[in-house]
């Protein structure tokens, strides 16, 4: 018996489903139809499959059940139902389907409650708009249920940045060509969108949200973003590159210190009005030691001759769990000498830093997740009044934004920023000291 599915594939997406490789990675524009081929894939695959026991199992995973639902169960189902009409069965509340021949199961989840994968095994898994899928998902749940039976995995979605599944994805696909298929597909070059209509949403969209979901562009300043437009310019004008260091030039850092936080440093060097990015760290949960281990390993590494170690004013505090030495003080004791920047107002930092950005050329290796941390650093949005506040949000990329505000405010002339002496006490002063530091009086009696 012939049993057809009522799938054309479009052409744009004939090489994708004539891959042969186990791992596929597609980047789509907006309603180029991935998820529909990515369904048919689920439906083929298991109809294919031979092994009778155990019984075949695949999975689409997005990163909501709420969402799988809206996605792709209407579209299983309907290309499904010759299947079906023939006797598969369907579960509604557990959006799956048992194929009638092979007792094969293709089953909808949520990567919210991606814990109902793990322990199971899979014969392939789907992830769609893996850009909001955490890395954790794939390494500890999904490749993990692949194991048993090789099982392929396809990941797919629009760019948000690099710093997610879906732009980590990319990168290893394009360094290990011979194990994955990848296919960039945008809308200027696939012709699935007319061009009356592609140019009436580049009108009414922003040209970065243009770009991000129409045009595939992973570099895209995020809407909202604080520093977005200055790291796009900056990727425009080739500053983003391989950048080596000046001899006999000194080299700088600068940190925002988290005590129950993230800590983040970045290295950097002032060559002729020019700014130098050279190198960025960040970790979480460690102590002054670690991070002063770091500073004067990478130092060794490369040769850096350093110059000073800026830190937010709020390191200069003492500490109690520390014995009563602030942050500044413990840096010191392990030979990295840290100098206090002056407090200053947020809006001042951001705008120093959008300036200083305009100067900057950056090592793209190693200052790839603090790059990241710039363009993904953004604004909180206000739900009530659908606008975006004038405050940034503070989450995982706001520590490498907030270092860098740090050089904003120093690198124009580094040597202004002197430590400020130690504080003394009355039991530390000499009589002849207190003497001369006492004011004088020149009141005359009447």
């Amino acid at each position: 018996m012939s049993i057809i599915i009522p799938y054309r594939p479009r052409p744009q997406f004939l090489p994708y489903h004539a891959s042969e490789k186990r791992f596929a990675v597609s980047v789509c524009h907006r309603r180029a139809g991935k998820t529909v081929a990515r369904v048919n894939k689920l439906i083929r695959k298991a109809c294919e499959n031979e092994r009778r026991y155990p019984p075949p199992r695949y999975g689409y995973l997005a990163p909501y059940f709420v969402q799988a639902k809206e996605i792709a169960w209407q579209y299983l189902k309907h290309y499904a139902a010759p299947l079906l009409d023939v006797g598969g069965k369907i579960n509604e509340s557990e959006l799956s389907i048992i194929l009638p021949h092979n007792g094969a199961t293709v089953r909808l989840y949520g990567a919210e409650n991606a814990d109902r994968m793990r322990g199971l095994y899979f014969d392939g898994i789907v992830g769609d708009e893996a850009q909001r899928i955490t890395r954790s998902t794939l390494t500890q749940i999904i490749l993990p249920c692949l194991a048993d039976y090789r099982g392929w995995l396809d990941i797919s979605g629009t760019p948000r940045g690099w710093q997610n599944l879906l732009g980590e994805i990319v990168k290893l696909a394009e360094k290990e060509p011979h194990d994955w298929f990848l296919q960039i597909m945008r809308a200027s070059e696939s012709g699935i969108i007319e061009a009356d209509e592609l140019a009436r949403q580049r009108a009414l969209m922003s040209e970065n949200e243009y770009a991000q979901e129409f045009e595939c562009d992973f570099d895209a300043a995020i809407t909202g973003a604080v520093y977005g437009k200055q790291i796009a310019q900056a990727a425009q004008e080739g500053r983003l590159l391989k950048l080596s260091h000046i001899a006999d030039e000194p080299i700088h850092t600068a940190w925002d210190v988290g005590l129950k936080d993230s800590t983040a440093i970045w290295w950097w060097q002032r060559i002729r009005g020019e700014l130098r990015v050279l190198d960025y760290y960040e970790s979480f949960g460690q102590h002054i030691p670690h991070y002063c281990d770091v500073v004067k390993e990478r130092g060794a590494q490369y040769a850096y001759q350093y110059g000073k170690h800026y830190v937010p004013h709020d390191a200069g505090y003492e500490l109690l769990a520390a014995g009563g030495r602030s942050i500044v003080e413990q840096a010191n004791a392990l030979g990295v000498r840290m100098f206090a920047v002056p407090a200053t107002s947020q809006q001042n930092g951001i705008e120093a830093a959008r300036k200083t950005l305009e100067s900057c050329y950056f090592d793209a290796d190693r200052c790839e997740r603090g790059l990241e941390c710039l363009r993904q650093y953004q604004f909180e949005f206000d739900e009530r009044l659908q606008t975006y506040r004038d405050k940034p949000r503070h989450d995982k990329f706001s520590h490498g934004a907030d270092a860098f505000e740090i050089i904003a405010q120093v690198w124009r002339d580094p040597a202004e920023i002197v430590q400020p002496s130690k504080p003394r006490f009355l039991h530390e002063i000499t009589f002849d000291e207190l003497v001369a530091s006492t004011p004088r009086h020149n009141h005359m009696r009447i």
